[in-house]
C-alpha cells in the first residue's frame, strides 16, 4: 500500500492526536467514580474508530499500532506493550467486521471494540501471568466496555457531523 504524502500526514496528525488523548487520560482518574482498577475511558480511542470509518482499515491499523508502540516508549513501560498491542488489535479487527455490517452503528462498532479491547488486555495478563484468573475479571471489565464504547462512539458520531461538510468526511 503506498500511500500519499496527504495520506500520511494525516496518519501522523491522528496518531499524535491519539498519543495525546491517551497521556491526557492519566489526569482524570476514573476510579474515583468507578472504583474498579485498571478502568481507562479509552480516549485514545476516539482517533481509532474515526480513522477506520474517515480512512479505512490499513490506515487506522497503522495509527494504532504506531500508537501503541510509541505510547510504550514515550511511557518508558515495555511491559505494557503486549497489553496494548493484543486489546488494540484485537478491537480493531472487532470493528472493522463490524463496520461491514450495515445493521449497526458507530456506537454499536464502538461498543464492540471496547468489548473486544477487554478481551485482548484479558489475554494479555493469562500470558503473563500464566494462569487463568484474569478470566474472573472479564465480566466486569465487558460491563464497563458498555459505557466507555458508547461514550467513544458517541464522540465519534459528533465528529462525523462536525466534520460532515469537509473534503474528510467525502466518500
Amino acid at each position: 500500500m503506498k500511500l500519499t504524502t496527504k495520506q500520511l500526514t494525516l496518519c501522523a496528525m491522528l496518531t499524535a492526536m491519539a498519543l495525546a488523548l491517551s497521556y491526557l487520560e492519566n489526569f482524570f482518574p476514573l476510579s474515583l467514580a468507578i472504583p474498579i482498577p485498571g478502568i481507562k475511558l479509552g480516549l485514545a480511542n476516539i482517533v481509532t474508530v474515526f480513522a477506520l470509518y474517515a480512512l479505512g482499515p490499513v490506515q487506522a491499523l497503522l495509527i494504532l499500532l504506531s500508537r501503541c508502540v510509541l505510547g510504550a516508549v514515550f511511557a518508558g513501560n515495555m511491559n505494557a506493550l503486549l497489553f496494548s498491542l493484543l486489546g488494540g488489535v484485537t478491537a480493531m479487527l472487532v470493528m472493522i467486521l463490524l463496520s461491514r455490517s450495515r445493521r449497526l452503528s458507530v456506537y454499536g462498532v464502538s461498543v464492540g471494540g471496547a468489548a473486544a479491547h477487554n478481551c485482548g488486555q484479558v489475554a494479555a495478563a493469562i500470558l503473563t501471568l500464566g494462569n487463568t484468573a484474569p478470566l474472573y475479571y472479564l465480566p466486569v471489565l465487558l460491563g464497563v466496555s458498555l459505557f466507555t464504547g458508547a461514550l467513544t462512539g458517541l464522540i465519534a458520531a459528533c465528529l462525523f457531523q462536525a466534520l460532515a461538510h469537509t473534503d474528510l468526511m467525502k466518500g
